[in-house]
């Protein structure tokens, strides 16, 4: 069966309903670029609701140490995602930080990004397979954008891992079927707006990810 993880959600509503839905996780942005980011007071208020119904994931870019230390005291998280050009070795240190197990995004285009891999799973509790972000966007992800996912049949990973970018309720099953992936993530897919999500695009995409 797979397991979805709603990202990047700013309003009672719209956790609510990744909750009611059986959302294995549930993200906070906190990545002031994005039109989805909340602070971690906000985030620590948020997400108490989830807290041992859900796992709590904060999507970070890049973060500083202090940013990281903010993130682990307030928010608390059970994970770290990181979404920018972190190095191994910086992302020891963010577990060492925080405490908080590590999902790593990779970017993919082609079967040549798989590459790194290999080299972050020792590092990493899960890893995330999401779109390369179009040329010249400043965001890392949550633009839409999708990869071939066939590029992944049949691949086999040490780590559990997810497929994300441009999934939507329309076409989860496919990429599931497709991919193989024991784990999606969604963002912009249940949106009506950038970081204005709807409650019944979140129950839609769970349901066909429990149907796939």
């Amino acid at each position: 069966m797979t397991h979805a993880k709603i990202c990047c959600l700013t309003s009672p509503e719209s956790l609510d309903a990744a909750l009611a839905g059986g959302a294995a996780f549930v993200g906070a942005v906190v990545f002031p670029k994005s039109p989805r980011h909340i602070d971690p007071l906000h985030g620590a208020t948020l997400f108490e609701r989830a807290r041992g119904r859900a796992g709590i994931v904060a999507v970070t870019v890049d973060a500083d140490d202090a940013l990281l230390t903010e993130i682990a005291l307030i928010l608390k998280p059970d994970l770290i995602q990181l979404h920018g050009h972190e190095t191994r070795e910086q992302a020891q240190r963010v577990r060492t930080l925080t405490g908080a197990g590590i999902i790593k995004v990779l970017p993919i285009r082609s079967a040549e990004d798989f590459a790194e891999a290999d080299a972050w799973e020792p590092f990493a509790d899960h890893l995330m397979f999401d779109a390369k972000p179009p040329e010249g966007s400043h965001l890392p992800g949550g633009v839409g954008a999708r990869f071939d996912w066939s590029l992944l049949a049949g691949r086999v990973f040490d780590r559990p891992w997810f497929v994300a970018g441009g999934l939507t309720p329309d076409n989860v099953a496919q990429a599931i079927s497709v991919s193989g992936a024991p784990l999606v993530d969604v963002s912009s897919g249940v949106e009506t707006a950038p970081g204005v999500k709807d409650p019944a695009l979140i129950a839609a995409f769970l349901e066909a990810v429990r149907s796939a």
